[in-house]
C-alpha cells in the first residue's frame, strides 16, 4: 500500500477526531483490523527470521501501549444521545512522541539486523489504532450513552 496513501488516511483520522466526532463502533475497531490484515499479508511473502519476528513484536508491543495512551488522552463524552470522542492537546503529544519513539525503535532493529522489507508501516499504525480502539471501546462501555450505530 502506498505510504502516502496511508499518511494520508492517518491525518484525516487525526483531523477529524481533533474535531470531535460521533464514536461508531464500526470506525474504531475497522481500520486497526485492516491495517493489521494488510501488513500480515505483506509479511507473509517474506521468509522471516527469528530477529525479524523479535523486532516485530516489540515494534508491536510499543504500538499497542502507545495506541493505548492516546485513547487515555481522548475525550468522551456524551452529546446529542450518543457518545462522541475528541483528540485534545495531550494526544496529539502522544502522537507525536509515538513518531519519534517508532522511527528510533525502527532504526535500532534495522541497525540490528532486522531487513527493512520487514518494516509494515500498515501494520505499525494498525497495532497503534488497536491499542487505542481496545481502551476507547472499553471507556465507552462505561459511559452513560450509546454508541452512534
Amino acid at each position: 500500500m502506498d505510504v502516502l496513501l496511508i499518511a494520508a488516511l492517518v491525518v484525516y483520522a487525526v483531523a477529524t477526531r481533533l474535531a470531535g466526532r460521533p464514536l461508531i463502533a464500526k470506525d474504531v475497531y475497522v481500520p486497526p483490523v485492516v491495517l493489521i490484515g494488510i501488513g500480515l499479508h505483506g509479511l507473509l511473502k517474506l521468509d522471516l527470521t527469528a530477529l525479524d519476528l523479535f523486532w516485530l513484536t516489540i515494534t508491536a508491543v510499543i504500538g499497542v501501549v502507545f495506541g493505548a495512551l492516546r485513547a487515555a488522552t481522548t475525550r468522551v463524552f456524551p452529546k446529542d444521545g450518543v457518545l462522541w470522542q475528541r483528540y485534545t492537546w495531550k494526544t496529539l503529544v502522544v502522537w507525536a512522541v509515538t513518531f519519534a519513539i517508532s522511527f528510533g525503535v525502527g532504526a535500532l532493529a534495522l541497525a540490528a539486523g532486522m531487513r527493512e522489507e520487514v518494516r509494515s508501516i500498515p501494520l505499525s499504525i494498525g497495532v497503534g489504532l488497536l491499542g487505542e480502539a481496545l481502551v476507547i471501546l472499553a471507556r465507552s462501555r462505561a459511559a452513560a450513552a450509546p454508541l452512534k450505530r
